[in-house]
């Protein structure tokens, strides 16, 4: 059996911090980790320090959404594999598109044994910009028949999306997680098929925020619909995330985490 925990969308300089000093405490209770990286440069996107911190932390892979290119370093962290085990959104139509959707890694169990799981990312479609169907694309890649262990981060915006796209895989994948909204939901579970799903699993960032950002500036494009600079918010930050344990192809069991800077441990829901 794998533990494998999945830490939602790491947002700057925060989201940085709180990962760097907590993640290394709960690293041993897991077989792997899965971080977003989506926001972890300044709120948009990743850049080289991101990556290696997010990997010092103890990352075994990052995902990444919809700022994926935000960042000139991409680019070069795509080229350098061995390195760097990133994984792009799957759904470009383009197959010139730099970088891969899915990556599959052998895991040794702390149980003994080794299974393979692999770390899919797509992005969804609802009130996000175009790119080709992940319901599709999901179809066209299980089709390869040698995955083992399937996680998915739907990195979407509508839950319905998030929660149909489950339904859908329901059987054939390990794990739909959800990212990009940045609130951790309180739908956990293990689905009838044996795929766990939670429509996001939250953010890992500046708890006082909206969404990452200081609230100031999306205070005042609210008051006035007029752009406004986001900044990304301090004090305290909370990394939140997912454990499923999984084994042959299916999840066993599933759980949210959530860890506030401050508190003296974690907890799990």
């Amino acid at each position: 059996m794998l533990r494998v925990l999945f830490v939602g969308d790491v947002y700057g300089a925060p989201g940085r911090r709180v990962l760097g000093a907590h993640l290394p405490v709960i690293r041993s209770r897991f077989d792997f980790v899965v971080v977003n990286g989506e926001n972890a440069a300044g709120g948009y996107g990743l850049h080289r320090e991101a990556a290696d911190a997010i990997l010092r932390a103890g990352a075994g892979c990052i995902t990444l959404g919809n700022h994926a290119w935000h960042h000139k370093d991409v680019f070069a962290l795509m080229l350098d594999e061995g390195k760097y085990p990133l994984v792009r959104p799957l759904n470009y139509a383009d197959p010139g598109t730099p970088g891969v959707g899915w990556r599959s890694f052998e895991v040794r169990a702390a149980g003994g044994g080794t299974e393979r799981l692999t770390v899919v990312n797509v992005l969804g479609r609802v009130f996000m910009e175009a790119v080709a169907n992940p319901f599709r694309a999901m179809d066209e890649l299980l089709e390869r028949g040698d995955l083992g262990n399937v996680l998915v981060d739907m990195h979407a915006e509508a839950t319905s999306e998030k929660a149909a796209l489950a339904w859908h895989l329901d059987g054939r994948v390990a794990a739909v997680i959800g990212t990009h909204t940045h609130v951790p939901t309180a739908d956990t579970r293990v689905l009838p098929g044996g795929t766990a799903f939670q429509t996001d699993a939250g953010f890992t960032g500046p708890r006082d925020s909206v969404i990452g950002a200081a609230p100031g500036g999306p205070v005042a494009k609210f008051l006035t619909e007029r752009p406004h600079r986001f900044g990304v918010a301090e004090g305290p930050a909370e990394l939140n995330g997912v454990i499923v344990q999984m084994e042959g192809g299916r999840a066993l069991g599933v759980d949210r985490y959530r860890y506030v800077e401050g508190e003296e441990h974690g907890h799990s829901q």
